[in-house]
């Protein structure tokens, strides 16, 4: 008994401190639906707000989070506009703001700025924001978007002096003179911001006054008024700030009154109270004094803890006289006084004495319900203490698995999925106890190769396929969108010629990419290996060529959306048992809109095989994926590498020293011996003025890859007729 009594002290402390944890836990506020995404980059969304279907009341109030330079950024879906701050009334976007700028006669480009969040939640708010113009002889207005008549809804008039006038404007005042500012009417959820120039008699010369205006509604940190004022006056003006908005937001159209007739559909749930909006239209929720929570979710609104809840009890309350008033967390209860029974708050009852046989036979089956219970917890504590633990230890595992989830861009994934039509959903996503059964534990003997972007291990699924799984070298989450893009990118395409992506795993510490299992390893190593060139033919090399060809032209011409691969070199082609041309590694890849070009982006890719015109430019086009094939070909030709710092420092690049090999007509001395003795005259020269063509300095020089494609279908017939 007395070792019994020893292991019970050690146990229920640390038992009763994993019971109070978990109780604690039960308190924390829930402010979104179950599996729903919490938060976009450092901003909470609440429901009725949701990113992913499901996770929102309905289309309007659908948040989409996108990424910016590799940071989460939350935008309204139904508007586009950025969110910046997000609460249970109201909602804080980035504002909008027009510029007009005037020649000497007054006249100017009146540009127009329309607002329509009509089929939205969203008014804009008219006690937060104000309409603010700064310019001279300017009128700054506000119209209905859908009255041609131009109906003003509101605006203000700014006027100027001569510049060498002091304004005298007080500080943090806007009262017409250099700027103007009025407020918006209520209820508003469209308009359009026009400023113009008004034609006054005896007006300045433009020459006096700085000949640009600026307009904007949005909720007064525009600027300092004053300031803006003076150096606009001066001509000092130099606008280049941002402004923020803020809209008030509704549940429907109807009143609290109208909307209670349908209780399936109406949003405040239990402890929580409807509001009318002050236009009318619609109402949002609010829980009820002593409790907090989101009132738009089942039990979402929760009574404070003791230490902010209010005590009913001193205040006026339904306990009959002879009962004490108990407070508890959101409410209260009545106590009946020792020596009675009963209800103390029930009418017409109350406390009722009870007699000394009820109070014996109470304090006996009390002694007997105490004794049963020490005695059962002694024999269950530790069995719920274990319990504890396993549920304890499970819930942090799920945590984490959903923490690295979110860290390796699941979220970014999920709203690639539901904003893009294709394949996106139909990629399987992988469990971490599969992957590594796969792979045993990642071990050393199942690695592939080793990339910039990461380890390629063999792995078997458990329906016997074999697979490579990338394990991706992410270290900071600022990859993230590259590797998310590398995914989005697999998914869309369909091609022989391109390595097939089955999968991913996300919620592991470094996200994971599931391709199909390529045997043969990389071109590079059949090109530059002494012991494996010899495998490659010079049959073999031309249908290799056809087949990179072949799906750079399906990416660039052929895909549901055009595709700049940007990182074409021999490394980046697999072969498989039968020498067939994979094309693989999509890590900085770009899906681009079928009328734009080019890409403005900062230069990546592997020296050696960048386009020299993307280099000095930044601008890549399909033509620079031309360029990097142009190496690939002449590899295949000469069975040197792109860069190799044992030539000479003018024949060290490539291309150059390939290039002025025709030139000076010694192109067989730099050739491959297999090419010398395998490839007829002709088709060697095909081939080399093909990649002249592609290695032109000028990129609208160069052949397209449908072109390179057709010259080297018609080069396999040549062979054919041979």
């Amino acid at each position: 008994m007395v070792e019994c009594m020893a292991t019970y002290k050690q146990i229920f402390p640390t038992v009763l401190f994993l019971c109070i944890c978990v109780g604690l836990s039960t308190y924390a506020e829930n402010l979104t639906l179950p599996d729903c995404a919490s938060r976009c980059g450092n901003l909470s969304i609440p429901y009725p707000f949701g990113i992913g279907k499901g996770c929102y009341r309905d289309k309007g109030f659908e948040v989409l989070c996108r990424s910016n330079d590799s940071i989460l950024v939350p935008y309204l879906g139904v508007t586009g506009s950025l969110i910046l701050e997000l609460s249970m009334d109201r909602v804080r976007v980035q504002g909008w703001s027009v510029t007009n700028c005037f020649d000497r006669s007054g006249n100017g480009d009146r540009k127009t700025v329309m607002l329509n969040p009509s089929s939205s939640p969203f008014t804009f708010s008219n006690t937060q924001n104000i309409l603010s113009a700064f310019g001279c002889d300017i009128f700054a207005y506000i119209t209905d978007p859908d009255d041609i008549q131009m109906t003003y809804l509101t605006g203000c008039v700014s006027l100027c002096n001569s510049r060498t006038i002091n304004l005298n404007v007080p500080n943090g005042t806007c009262a017409g003179i250099g700027c103007c500012q009025i407020e918006i009417p209520s209820g508003l959820k469209a308009f359009k911001l026009k400023v113009d120039s008004i034609n006054i008699q005896n007006r300045l010369r433009a020459s006096d006054f700085n000949g640009c205006s600026f307009a904007a509604v949005d909720d007064g940190q525009f600027s300092n008024t004053a300031k803006l004022a003076t150096s606009y006056m001066t001509g000092s003006l130099n606008y280049t700030g941002s402004s923020s908005a803020v809209l008030d937001w509704a549940i429907g159209e109807e009143t609290c009154e109208e909307a209670k007739r349908n209780a399936s559909n109406f949003a405040c749930k239990d402890n929580s109270k409807c509001i009318d909006s002050s236009n009318g239209q619609g109402y949002q929720c609010r829980c009820l004094e002593g409790f907090r929570g989101n009132p738009y979710l089942l039990r979402g609104c929760r009574g404070y803890n003791k230490q902010s809840d209010i005590d009913e009890c001193q205040g006026p309350n339904q306990c009959k006289e002879g009962a004490v008033c108990v407070n508890k967390a959101g409410s209260y209860y009545c106590d009946c006084p020792t020596g009675y029974k009963g209800d103390g708050r029930k009418i017409g009852l109350g406390c009722i004495r009870s007699g000394a046989q009820d109070r014996t036979v109470t304090r006996k089956a009390l002694i007997i319900v105490i004794g049963l219970g020490i005695g059962s917890g002694l024999l269950v504590l530790p069995a719920v203490g274990f319990w504890l633990y396993r549920v304890i230890r499970e819930n942090k595992q799920i945590k984490q698995k959903q923490k690295f989830f979110k860290r390796n861009g699941g979220l970014l994934l999920e709203q690639q999925i539901s904003s893009r039509e294709g394949n996106v959903d139909q990629t399987k996503i992988f469990v971490t106890e599969e992957l590594n059964r796969a792979t045993d534990d990642f071990n050393e003997s199942r690695i592939l190769g080793t990339g910039a972007s990461g380890t390629v291990y063999k792995g078997m699924l458990t329906d016997g396929r074999i697979v490579a799984i990338k394990k991706s070298k992410i270290m900071d989450e600022s990859q993230i969108g590259q590797f998310i893009n590398e995914l989005v990118i697999l998914s869309q395409i369909n091609h022989r010629n391109v390595v097939k992506l089955l999968g991913c795993c996300l919620e592991t510490k470094v996200p994971l990419l599931v391709y199909e299992y390529i045997s043969n390893g990389t071109l590079s190593h059949y090109i530059h290996d002494d012991l494996l060139k010899l495998s490659i033919s010079w049959k073999c090399r031309l249908q290799i060529c056809k087949e990179i060809a072949g799906a750079l032209s399906y990416l660039h011409s052929s895909a549901s959306t055009p595709i700049f691969h940007r990182d074409i070199k021999s490394n980046n082609i697999l072969l498989d048992e039968n020498y067939r041309a994979k094309v693989c590694d999509f890590g900085i890849s770009r899906s681009v809109p079928f009328d734009q070009t080019h890409l403005t982006t900062m230069v990546q890719g592997t020296f050696g095989y960048l386009d020299p015109e993307y280099f000095q430019s930044g601008q890549f086009t399909e033509k620079s994926d031309v360029y990097s094939f142009g190496i690939v070909l002449v590899e295949l030709l000469t069975g040197q590498k792109p860069i190799s710092f044992t030539r000479s420092e003018n024949e060290k690049n490539l291309a150059m020293h390939f290039i002025l090999s025709l030139k000076q007509d010694r192109l067989y001395q730099i050739l491959e011996a297999l090419v010398l003795e395998n490839a007829s005259r002709e088709e060697v020269l095909i081939v080399a003025k093909l990649a002249k063509r592609c290695l032109k300095l000028v990129g609208k020089k160069r052949p397209t890859m449908n072109e390179v494609m057709t010259e080297l279908e018609g080069l396999k017939k040549f062979q054919e007729q041979m």
